[in-house]
């Protein structure tokens, strides 16, 4: 069975303290998790995914310019990831496959689902942020596609604790995934 780690969304606008969406701490807390996942995985000859956010600056017709401030802009650094998974990025950029995403799943309008594909991996590993928004968006997308999911409760945060717990919940008892 092959595995797959996808890292969604873990930038600066979504982690750092400045960032322009920030869970904050809760989201800087799981820098050492996800970077020794990406180190595991890195030396298992695994496939790492970094999914990532991207946004126009004044794209009125997205539907996220009326929840949520302006995040993850192209050309800014509020893109680049965050913290010590920056590292491992640039240490590795030849074997780590990144992706750009406009909506909430991952695999809405990008070619993930093809290159999981193409790799027959069967089995996702997910850490990011956020939990409730584009995490649990990317389970959803998983589940119909028939995937089985393993989500790191040490490498998932959001803005919205009680949000946080709430996804974290849907998705082991109505989606059915592996919570460690």
């Amino acid at each position: 069975m092959k595995n797959a780690l996808l890292v969604i969304d873990y930038t600066v606008d979504f982690v750092a303290s400045d960032g322009k969406l920030t869970c904050g701490e809760p989201g800087q807390r799981l820098a050492p998790y996800i970077t020794h996942l990406m180190e595991k995985f890195i030396k298992a000859d695994d496939t790492i995914f970094i999914i990532n956010d991207l946004h126009e600056a004044a794209d009125s017709f997205h539907p996220e310019h009326a929840l949520f401030p302006p995040h993850n802009i192209r050309g800014t650094a509020g893109r680049h990831l965050y913290g010590t998974t920056a590292e491992v990025l640039m240490k590795h950029q030849d074997v780590i496959i990144q992706l750009d995403k406009t909506r909430y799943s991952a695999f809405c309008g990008t070619p993930l689902f093809t290159k999981l594909r193409e790799r027959q991996i069967e089995t996702l590993h997910i850490v990011g942020v956020c939990t409730d928004i584009c995490v649990l968006h990317t389970c959803i997308d998983a589940y119909n596609l028939g995937y089985d999911v393993v989500i790191h409760e040490r490498g998932v945060a959001s803005f919205n604790e009680e949000a946080h717990h709430f996804a974290l919940a849907h998705i082991k008892n109505s989606l059915g995934f592996t919570i460690l």
